[in-house]
């Protein structure tokens, strides 16, 4: 791996590993190289990372760091420290992408406003992978991660998606999933197309397709699809439709329409106050 040269001489190299989101086997081997080779590895939970590598095969030689969102603001700064001590620093997250609504974005920045040299070894990620087995379209999409947790915030953010034409993926926490799908159905309609990818890559595997309607029916804790169980559970990832072409269209025509009628209601109203000025100028010449 090559490090970047700084004032004080050789630097190490900032390297972002995609964990598997299910199976170890998944892992690319160059993970499974840098976890015995790298000098410092941060992980979002220790124990997560030390069990993955006794999955692999493979022993931690380098020194064992959390980093997670509580720490991850002051931790950065000292990884860089690392770095520029010339040491190598490896950085996963319990599962996907540093970076992907997991820690990874602020040492990265801190890295890069140092120059430090950034990579990575490309791995598993739900996002992808949920949208690979949608079935929804995925020539145009956007990631929302997880959705806002005040309740106005998230209408604004839904209301603002609903005429979005573009597949939209997001994280969700299985509570949460429910309420979720129900202010969608409000949001997008009752008809929009959507997937529930629940536990993606693992035993327990399952894929959910529907309207949001169905979908919010079959995530209801109350309901017969999850009275037994008490819930939806597991790592979730919710696919949900774009507003469609035909209807983007339609949205567009209506908006049209509706600017031409309002041009045509303010060219009259501009008329008839024309006439009325004219009419009293008119009358004041009458009167004098």
């Amino acid at each position: 791996m090559g490090s970047g040269h700084g004032a004080q001489g050789v630097w190490g190299t900032l390297i972002l590993a995609g964990v598997p989101i299910g199976r170890p086997e998944d892992a690319p081997a160059r993970l499974v190289a840098e976890l015995g080779r790298a000098e410092v590895v941060a992980a979002e939970d220790t124990r997560r990372v030390r069990r993955l590598a006794a999955d692999l095969g493979v022993t931690i030689t380098g020194r064992v760091v959390s980093y997670y969102d509580v720490v991850e603001t002051r931790r950065a700064e000292e990884l860089v420290a690392e770095l520029q001590a010339g040491k190598d620093v490896l950085v996963v997250t319990d599962a996907g992408m540093p970076g992907v609504s997991d820690p990874g974005y602020r040492v990265v920045t801190a890295a890069v406003a140092a120059g430090i040299l950034v990579t990575a070894i490309p791995g598993p990620s739900a996002l992808t992978t949920a949208l690979a087995v949608s079935g929804l379209p995925t020539d145009r999409f956007c990631f929302e991660g997880f959705p806002p947790r005040k309740p106005g915030e998230r209408r604004s953010r839904f209301a603002e998606l609903a005429a979005d034409p573009r597949t939209q993926v997001f994280f969700e926490s299985p509570r949460r999933l429910h309420p979720t799908l129900k202010e969608l159905t409000q949001s997008h309609g009752t008809e929009r197309p959507a997937v529930i990818c629940r536990e993606l890559t693992k035993v327990h595997e399952e894929v959910v397709r529907g309207t949001l309607a169905e979908l919010a029916q079959w995530a209801d804790p109350e309901g017969p699809d999850q009275q037994a169980t008490g819930g939806v559970r597991g790592e979730i990832t919710l696919v949900v439709g774009g507003i469609g072409l035909a209807a983007a269209k339609a949205a567009a025509r209506d908006a049209a329409r509706e600017a031409r009628r309002a041009a045509r209601f303010a060219e009259r109203a501009s008329r008839r106050a024309g006439g009325i000025a004219g009419d009293g100028a008119d009358g004041g010449g009458l009167g004098g």
